[in-house]
């Protein structure tokens, strides 16, 4: 938490928390820079897939779950069930609770493959399952956390990055031997 400014006269500027110029009325004089960003991310969604679609909601998925899907041992339903659980997880600290059955009815599988797939999940270390009780001791929707698969997916995206990062050297010094032709003799003469 950042402190909190001290007041100082109107005529002169003040910064804000993130260090933007603050006019005496409390607004700021420039646009907020992560805001700027984050709209230009989001016109840029925009244009990709549409207005409509954005505005439903949209899901940051790393490339590497997709592209090392079957290095990582999960099948086309693991995969489903993962991206399922990622539209519900909005916030780091908020875990997504969706119900086994919810995520059935949106993939068209039962209930009970969706709870064998977690498990399967659960024991391979890529989720934890934190269940939650209700008063009386009824059961409430699992929370889910995603954080085991994301450090099982960092060491695939730093290979990733080192197989790219080869092959873009190995490219770079291929077309800095190739051959120039020499210039064709002037036969105009």
């Amino acid at each position: 938490m950042t402190a909190p400014l001290k007041p100082s006269p109107p005529a002169r500027p003040v910064a804000s928390a993130k260090g933007i110029p603050v006019s005496a009325g409390g607004t700021s004089s420039v646009t907020d820079a992560s805001t700027s960003k984050k709209n230009d991310g989001k016109k840029a969604l925009e244009t990709k897939w549409g207005k409509p679609n954005i505005a439903a909601g949209w899901t940051c998925i790393p490339n590497i779950l997709v592209r090392r899907q079957r290095t990582l041992g999960l099948d086309s339903i693991d995969v489903n069930i993962l991206l399922h659980l990622m539209t519900y997880w909005w916030e780091d600290g908020n875990l997504p609770h969706p119900s086994k059955e919810t995520l059935a009815k949106a993939i068209g599988i039962s209930a009970s493959t969706v709870q064998r797939h977690i498990r399967s999940m659960e024991a391979g270390g890529l989720l934890m399952r934190v269940e939650r009780r209700k008063e009386k001791n009824r059961s409430d929707t699992n929370l889910y956390d995603l954080t085991p698969l994301k450090d099982i997916l960092e060491p695939h995206a730093e290979l990733e990055m080192a197989e790219r990062a080869a092959s873009h050297a190995g490219r770079h010094t291929r077309m800095t031997k190739v051959a120039k032709v020499p210039a064709a003799p002037d036969t105009s003469k």
